[in-house]
This record gives structure tokens, C-alpha cells and sequence, in this order.
């Protein structure tokens, strides 16, 4: 296998949940403008979603669209409707909700519907795919610092990140034996509009920034070049493994 072959993603069916937005939406591009066919997922804001889609079939790359609050019944069923009967190849778990709250404000109902999309709804989509994942699919959850470092207003979301770490290690050694790899990838603070949703928005920036040792904030673009990598061939050796994708910011937190 040459080194390109290794990276293409030509003929391979990938669902990436959250796809239209943020990290997602550069993780569904990376993967459509790297041969695959994307189903991007999202719940909101359809224009934006159309938007997005219209612009990569505009450069003759397979992009589609499914529409489905992945927390409810309904919505994993829709997903199961628009795969139906489809091979897929891989599964990028990018959606992801939350608040950022003290736990002393924070609540019973926002404890629950963290984990109902965040955790719960990986395991129904990964339990309902495997019979159409076949040998050689890979499946990628996008985690963050949060799942093994404290975070200010953040321990909700870092729970589930912290559990998406640790089912994702149950199920590389259960997969394995169907030649299914299980990664994570774990961006480090990235340029996103999701820090708007912070309380102390610029004093987290500037932390950030400060503890990059490139003095800046990673790209969207670096984090789907690793979901690139992760989903492809090239990435044969990997199962089970944590890609830190952060400049080095970490080694100074």
C-alpha cells in the first residue's frame, strides 16, 4: 500500500454526528474532500446545515444531510432510516451539548440531557450499527481536556467526556476481533464559536493561548486532519488510543 493510498477515503460511507457545525462541520469536509461519503448529522438551523452541504456538492464531493436529535427515540430511528440497508464504514461522534455551570447551579434535567446526547446516544448508534460496520470501519469520538483534567464550569460535560473515553477503550478490545477499530480524539482549545457558551470567555482565552507553546489556539482544520487520519487506513495500528491534538498546550496545564 503507498503512503496516499493509505489516506484515501474513496469508497468508504461515513456518519459524523454534529457535522454541520464547529469541529464537525471541518471533520465532514476533510473527510468529503478526502473521497468519502459524508452523512453529516445536525439537529438545528437548517439553512446553515444547507448552506454547508450545498457548498461541498458544489466542489463534487458526496455530502448528505440527516436531520435528527440523536437524545430522543425518534432521531435514532431517523438515523437508522437514512442508513438503512447501507454498508457504513465509519463513525465520527462529534455532537456533543452541555452548560457551563457551578455545580452547585447546576441541575437534575441538565445532568441528564448532557449525558443523553454526549454518552447515551454513542452507544445506540454504535449498538445499532454494527451489523452494517464491516471489517475495516473505525469509529472516532471527539472527547477534550475535560474528560481527565478539571475544568472550571464544566463537570458535566467532562463526565461524559471522561465515560466516551472509557467505553471507547471497552469497545476497541470488544470490536477488535471484527477488525473494527475504536479511537479518540481529543482537541485541545480550539478556534470555535462554543466559547461563547464560558462565563469568563476572554480569561479562558488568554489562559489558553498563554499555555500553547505556539502561542495560539488550535485550528479546526488540525483537528479534522486527525480525524482524517484516524478514519483512514493509514491509521492501521491504532485501537484504542487517545490522539491528543493541541499544539502541546497540555504539557503546560
Amino acid at each position: 500500500m503507498t503512503t496516499a493510498a493509505g489516506f484515501s477515503l474513496v469508497g468508504k460511507r461515513i456518519l459524523v454526528t454534529g457535522g454541520t457545525r464547529g469541529i464537525g462541520a471541518a471533520i465532514s469536509a476533510q473527510l468529503a474532500r478526502s473521497g468519502a461519503e459524508v452523512i453529516a448529522g445536525f439537529v438545528r438551523d437548517d439553512a446553515a446545515a444547507e448552506t454547508f452541504a450545498s457548498k461541498l456538492s458544489g466542489e463534487g464531493k458526496s455530502i448528505e444531510l440527516c436531520r435528527a436529535d440523536l437524545s430522543s427515540d425518534a432521531g435514532q430511528q431517523r438515523v437508522r432510516e437514512v442508513l438503512s440497508g447501507r454498508a457504513v464504514s465509519g463513525l465520527v461522534h462529534c455532537a456533543a451539548t452541555g452548560v457551563h455551570r457551578s455545580i452547585e447551579q447546576l441541575t437534575l434535567r441538565q445532568w441528564d440531557f448532557t449525558f443523553a446526547l454526549n454518552l447515551r446516544a454513542f452507544f445506540e448508534l454504535v449498538t445499532s450499527l454494527l451489523p452494517q460496520l464491516g471489517a475495516g470501519s473505525t469509529i472516532v469520538a471527539v472527547s477534550s481536556q475535560g474528560a481527565v483534567q478539571a475544568v472550571p464550569y464544566y463537570s458535566a460535560i467532562g463526565a461524559t467526556k471522561g465515560g466516551l473515553e472509557a467505553f471507547c477503550r471497552h469497545l476497541a478490545v470488544e470490536l477488535a476481533p471484527r477488525d473494527i477499530r475504536v479511537n479518540v480524539l481529543s482537541p485541545g482549545s480550539v478556534e470555535t464559536d462554543a466559547w461563547n457558551a464560558f462565563p469568563d470567555r476572554d480569561v479562558r482565552l488568554k489562559e489558553a493561548i498563554s499555555r500553547s507553546p505556539r502561542g495560539r489556539l488550535t485550528s479546526v482544520n488540525e483537528v479534522a486532519l486527525a480525524a482524517h487520519f484516524l478514519c483512514s487506513d493509514a491509521s492501521a495500528g491504532l485501537n484504542g488510543h487517545t490522539l491528543v491534538v493541541d499544539g502541546g498546550e497540555r504539557i503546560r496545564a
